[in-house]
């Protein structure tokens, strides 16, 4: 048995912490690993012989583009076995290709409006209802998620978005995250990191695409005070409630989490369960919110996210909604699945 770590290193250089947490496991199981880089001469031979092939890509411009160049053809064509798959990572970080197969199959999500027409955009908006939740499809922990309070802010937004476009990081409004709860600690922390990046020559701007010719709006909820964060991880769900930033409408990359089980609702963790099913995910991350008839929707979805919030969930339900005790990280039920070894063991990680 042998598995390929394709090497994926963050912003400062530095190799991923995640990916580590993959080599930890394995090494305390004595099972074989390779790291892989896509400019070695000998990297198909390499890929050819692997049992397992992890590529974990974020949401940045460089690595989508690698992720959809390579994935397909070495699951699809070579035949080997990928994390994450073609069927889980396919629609990561596009909130409009999620809007679009929910929709289709009849998936719970939260009422959703793409156009890449500017006119009908414009037309829509003078019948739409206000207020709007305007998103890119791109992005994470709230970034380029503002709500929308009326026609002409949302004329505005079509307008922006049919011209000269956004660039997630560099769009500012005073509906954004980072200049409604602006830190001055996190501003001049984040500046002081991007002069140290440019003193070594590393890119300080992961997100070089500029998102236009579409635009995307979503039906805000009222009165939801958190959302319902389901992790689904093969036949396994963990789930916590994350609470919104004060004053706001916004929970996701708060940091506010209640782990108490008691509160989460298990219509979430049901629904999560069937779409995984239906679509055939290895691993998925569900953002839910209740609407005003008091249905569970969710609002987006990945199949990456923070592994510690996981590992701090004090168990899992199974499919049949059964209660399973014990801590658990991510990346050690990913191995599991994917090498097929329930008797793997876990070691102590810290990361």
């Amino acid at each position: 048995m042998l598995v390929g770590i394709l090497e994926m290193k963050d912003m400062n250089g530095n190799y991923l912490p995640v990916l580590k947490a993959y080599e930890e496991i394995l090494t305390f199981n004595g099972i074989p690993f390779t790291r892989l880089k896509v400019g070695q001469p000998d990297f198909w031979d390499r890929i050819a012989r692997l049992d397992l092939f992890i590529m974990r890509w974020a949401h940045f411009d460089s690595d989508r583009q690698m992720a959809l160049a390579l994935l397909p053809v070495i699951e699809k064509q070579l035949g080997v076995k990928c994390y994450p798959d073609w069927n889980t990572s396919w629609h990561y970080d596009d909130k409009i290709r999620q809007w679009l197969f929910s929709e289709a199959l009849g998936f719970p999500m939260v009422q959703s409006y793409v156009f890449w027409d500017k006119e009908e955009a414009l037309a829509w908006i003078e019948q739409a209802g206000f207020p709007l939740v305007f998103k890119l499809k791109t992005g994470a922990s709230s970034s380029s998620v503002i709500l929308v309070e009326n026609r002409e802010q949302a004329r505005k937004l079509v307008r922006r978005m049919f011209g000269k476009g956004i660039r997630p990081g560099t769009f500012f409004d005073s509906g954004m995250v980072r200049l409604q709860h602006f830190n001055l600690y996190k501003e001049l922390h984040h500046l002081a990191g991007n002069l140290r990046r440019m003193a070594r020559g590393l890119d300080t701007s992961p997100w070089w695409q500029v998102e236009k010719n579409y635009v995307f709006f979503q039906d805000f909820l009222p009165g939801n005070d958190y959302d319902t964060r389901v992790t689904v991880i093969g036949d396994r769900a963990f789930a916590f409630r994350r609470m919104v930033r004060k004053n706001d409408f916004r929970a996701s990359g708060s940091g506010m989490i209640d782990y108490d089980t008691g509160k989460v609702d298990r219509r979430c963790v049901e629904i999560a369960f069937r779409v995984s099913k239906k679509m055939s995910f290895q691993t998925m991350a569900y953002d839910f919110l209740i609407t005003p008839e008091m249905e569970p929707e969710f609002s987006e979805i990945s199949y990456t996210f923070l592994s510690r919030p996981v590992y701090r969930c004090p168990g899992f339900w199974g499919p049949d909604l059964a209660w399973h005790d014990g801590h658990f990280w991510p990346e050690y039920l990913h191995l599991v699945d994917a090498l097929d070894l329930p008797d793997l063991k876990m070691p102590e990680l810290d990361y």
